[in-house]
Formats: C-alpha cells, structure tokens, sequence
C-alpha cells in the first residue's frame, strides 16, 4: 500500500525549475531513498511532501492527506529530520524532547526515547556538549516523539566520521523495524546501497532511474572483472570454458577474466583444481556511481544550486 504519492510535481524559483515532473510513489515499511548531487532537487521534493513548500503543479498525497490543505493533521502522523537541524545550544537533552512532545496529541514517552536511543546518560547534557553521533541520535529521537507512521530523513550522516555513520546506518534500520516508513535522503552512493529498498535517482530537477539499488547497479553492464596474478603457468584454455567467462586477457603479470553472473567462483574453483596458486585476487563490482554515470553521462557530484 503506498503511503505517499506524488505525481507530476513542478517546483520554480523565479524561471529555474527545481523540480520538474517528478512522479513516484512510497510503500508502507520501505526505506525509501531520493539519491542525488547537492542541488538536484531532492529537499525541495521533501520539502513539498512534508507540506513546508507549497508545490507550483502536480499532487501530493501523504498517508492520504494533502500537504498543503492538511498539513495541521498531517503534522501529528510524520516524523521530519530536516537538511539543516539545529537546537538551541543550552537546551538540555531531555527539555528538547519535552518541547517537541508538547507539539503533538499523543506523543511517545520521551523517556523511553531516551533509553531506546542511547541518551539516557545524557539526559542533563547541554545540545552544544553532544558529539556529532549523539546530536544525530538525539534528533531521530526528535523526529519519532510524535509516533509517526513516516519519517522523513534528510541528509541523516551529512558531516559525521565513518564510524559514527555506520553507526547511523543502524539506528534507520531499527526505525523500520518499529514499524515507520522511512524516506532517506542523500547524496552518499554506499548509504542509499547498503540501506534503501527503492531509490529514486534524481538529476537537474528530475528522476532520471527509480529501481532497487541491485536492480539500478546490474542495469549498468552485465560484464564484470576478475584480476589476478598467477603464482605458476597456466594455459588459458583452463579458464575459457567455464560457465559466465567471457574472456581471458593478460597485462603484464595480470590476468584479466571477464564474465557474468558467479563466474568468479567457477574461475578460483578450477585454479584450485589446477594446482594455480594466485595473489591479489580482486573482483570488480558495479557501484551506485557507476550507475550514476550511465544514467547521466557525467560522474556523481556537485551541479548548479537548486
């Protein structure tokens, strides 16, 4: 059951179209990812679908309701990390989530928000005294105070250390788990793979692919690459039949095996056999980047403002 829906979206700034046509739609229990380079319209979409930016064209409907014209109701059923979240910083812990439960009719017990999400021991900390991990933590919990039935995620890890995101990357699971409907906005290729059931890859304003990440990486190029050096002699023959190679080159002391599918096992598999022993063994695999690039024609990164 899809629990947002958005059809033909139109977003201007003067005569620049932010957004131009957008079209999708958000099952009940996704992880939900709108991907894309900084200024490709990804916030602004949420932005429209979260009722803070009143759409040009086209229709929203979120749990069933209109943004725009139900956004008082709306408001007590969605959860919203924003782009650029900040608190106040001598509020303590536990006076912010106190704040933001008295914005809603029946909000979760912060307490026990704190306990879920790991700030039980900082419950009298100053927001300024919080660490970039605990500041994220802190506002998820901010962003499922209301009880929501979707949470929206903007730009959830943007600046945290690798450790801390990973880190992150859990806590968005177990929001899942708990039953909300996660939208998650990023620009980070390995957040939305290792995360999101569907993205939607947007481009300039637009969604230039919309599949699961596997599905969007796959689409790139079937052929994929195993490098390896040989340890002892071996004849090409060995390896050309097997099922998925493609073909068998050499560079120097490499050797390049192409194929499909689980080739790469079958290639080991019969070095094995052949008593050919090898070092720096590496395939190579399709990324989100990779994706990317094909969809566009130019690499993931930075574009004009939106």
């Amino acid at each position: 059951m899809a629990v947002i829906e958005v059809n033909d979206l139109v977003k201007t700034y003067g005569r620049l179209p932010v957004v131009n046509e957008v079209s999708f739609s958000v099952e009940q229990g996704e992880i939900f990812g709108i991907l894309g380079p900084n200024g490709a319209g990804k916030t602004t979409t949420v932005e429209c679908a979260e009722g803070l930016r009143r759409p040009d064209s086209g229709s929203i409907r979120v749990l069933g309701l209109d943004p725009v014209r139900d956004g008082r109701e709306l408001s007590h059923q969605v959860g919203v990390q924003l782009q650029e979240s900040l608190l106040p910083e001598n509020i303590k812990v536990w006076e912010a989530l106190d704040l933001y439960a008295s914005f809603y009719r029946a909000p979760k017990d912060w307490r026990e928000l704190l306990e879920e999400w790991g700030l039980a021991d900082k419950r009298q900390a100053r927001f300024a005294t919080l660490s970039g991990g605990q500041k994220q933590r802190l506002f998820i919990a901010l962003a499922l105070v209301g009880d929501p039935k979707v949470a929206f995620l903007d730009e959830l890890t943007t600046g945290l250390d690798p450790a801390a995101r990973r880190v992150t990357w859990e806590l968005i699971k177990r929001i899942r788990t708990g039953g909300v409907t996660v939208v998650l906005v990023s620009h980070y290729m390995d957040e939305v793979e290792e995360l999101c059931d569907r993205v939607a890859v947007f481009d300039r304003g637009r969604i230039v692919a919309l599949d699961t990440p596997s599905n969007l990486i796959s689409a790139v190029d079937a052929d994929q690459h195993l490098r390896f050096r040989p340890l002892a002699p071996f004849d090409d023959a060995l390896l050309m039949g097997l099922p998925g190679v493609v073909s068998v080159t050499r560079s120097g002391d490499r050797v390049i095996v192409t194929g499909r599918g689980d080739f790469a096992g079958a290639v080991t598999s019969a070095l094995a056999r052949g008593h050919v022993p090898v070092a720096e063994l590496r395939v190579g695999r399709h990324t989100l980047d990779d994706a990317f690039v094909a969809l566009t024609g130019r690499a993931f990164g930075t574009q004009e403002t939106r």
